[in-house]
């Protein structure tokens, strides 16, 4: 066998020929095949000559063409075969170790990065969704992706309202983010109106009483409000709704919550003050992605207190843990300085995952976002408020509200 043909075998086994060049190569191997074939065949009837008397000798001098075209038809299935089982067996076990290394890249570490890229992307929805919450699964695949996902959910009333699905699929941490709305109408179109750059961020006067101002400056109040208040008189009284709610003055957390304690309704996400948002445009204070928090914490893996730990070996590398313990308890309306370190804690795990921030809250401004609240700290200009729709509209007779607009609306499911 020449030098240039074990060349040419060696690339056809390295998968280096052209499509042309590897059907010559292959017709070169069947006529080796059946060479050998027809040579096998040849010393088996010289011995069974020499050990047969002479009158058996064989009388034919070849092959008959039904049995060179059994000979070429198996050469041919052998190479098939012999080919489909080489690439199954390489595609096999590029799936085992890619399995593997995906397994060790996404799980290992305490906390691991799928415990990181969840706190991640959690927040970065509690921070630019106004009540919107996602209860994210993981799911490790092969090929390094992991895949998160969870159903987007609201509340509304007293009620949580499942409105669409939420995913992010990560390539060696890399994420894409894929948003499936139930209904179109579900989708966020929240507005909220900042206060004048004049107003100072102070607390309601504490000798006001919204509720016993005059009718004189009631009216004068009312006049001046804007926003879907009239939808919202025309939504059937044993309906419950959620309303994005703007203030003319900037309030603290506390000072805030404060406000809700007596009233049949609960502020369930609050919109903080970063400074006027004009990146898109935007003129007359409108805030149409407003970055904010909700009233109960999105609380990380670290915020965990572990109260019991046990771990229990499985195999040669697996393991079982189980461990319990409690996130901090929060008061319904206080622990107003516990809420904003957690809020400005998001902001800077933002600022170090932030292709996930990109990608999640991509009209966010982490970084001047954090930078103004650090100068200015947690001032709140708007919320958004469920509960009983003829609670709601009493808050049109309410000095610190301008603006209110309608979100979601369920039939009731408000307890009294």
């Amino acid at each position: 066998m020449s030098e240039e043909f074990k060349q040419r075998l060696k690339d056809y086994a390295d998968g280096k020929l052209t499509d042309e060049e590897k059907i010559e190569i292959e017709r070169e191997m069947e006529k080796l095949e059946e060479y050998q074939a027809y040579v096998n065949e040849m010393m088996d009837n010289e011995r069974s000559s020499d050990a047969s008397p002479p009158y058996a000798a064989d009388d034919q001098a070849g092959l008959s063409p039904k049995k060179e075209k059994r000979i070429v038809r198996r050469g041919k299935w052998k190479a098939r075969i012999s080919n489909t089982l080489t690439v199954i067996s390489t595609f096999l076990a590029i799936f085992v170790i890619s399995s593997i290394i995906t397994a060790l890249f996404y799980g290992v570490g305490d906390p691991s990065r799928n415990d990181k890229y969840r706190d991640a992307i959690a927040s970065a929805i509690s921070i630019s969704q106004p009540n919107l919450d996602v209860s994210l699964n993981s799911q490790v695949r092969a090929f390094f992706r992991q895949e998160m996902y969870g159903d987007m959910v609201k509340q509304v009333g007293k009620e949580r309202v499942t409105v669409g699905k939420y995913t992010v699929n990560f390539l060696f941490g890399l994420p894409s983010v894929n948003v499936d709305w139930n209904d179109r109408s579900s989708s966020p179109s929240s507005i909220f109106y900042r206060p004048d750059s004049s107003s100072e961020a102070s607390s309601v006067d504490k000798e006001e009483d919204p509720k016993e101002q005059s009718k004189e400056q009631n009216a004068s109040t009312s006049s001046a409000k804007s926003g879907d208040w009239s939808r919202l008189e025309k939504l059937p009284e044993g309906t419950v709704a959620e309303a994005y709610v703007s203030f003319n003055r900037f309030f603290s957390t506390d000072e805030l919550l404060k406000q809700f304690e007596n009233r049949n309704m609960e502020a369930v996400w609050f919109a903080v003050d970063t400074g006027p948002d004009d990146r898109f445009g935007g003129g007359d204070d409108v805030i149409s992605n407003p970055v904010g928090f909700p009233s109960y914490p999105v609380w990380h893996h670290d915020d965990l207190t572990i109260t019991s730990y046990k771990e229990e070996k499985r195999g040669w590398f697996g393991k079982i843990v189980s461990s319990g313990g409690h996130y901090p308890s929060i008061n319904t309306y206080g622990d107003g300085e516990l809420r904003n370190e957690h809020f400005v804690k998001s902001l800077r795990l933002l600022q170090e995952y932030d292709l996930i921030a990109d990608r999640v809250a991509p009209f966010v401004d982490v970084d001047a976002s954090l930078t103004y609240v650090e100068q200015n700290g947690v001032r709140l200009y708007g919320a958004v408020i469920t509960g009983p729709v003829k609670e709601l509209l009493t808050l049109r007779e309410v000095s610190w509200v301008r603006d209110l607009r309608v979100g979601e609306v369920r039939l009731w499911n408000w307890t009294e």
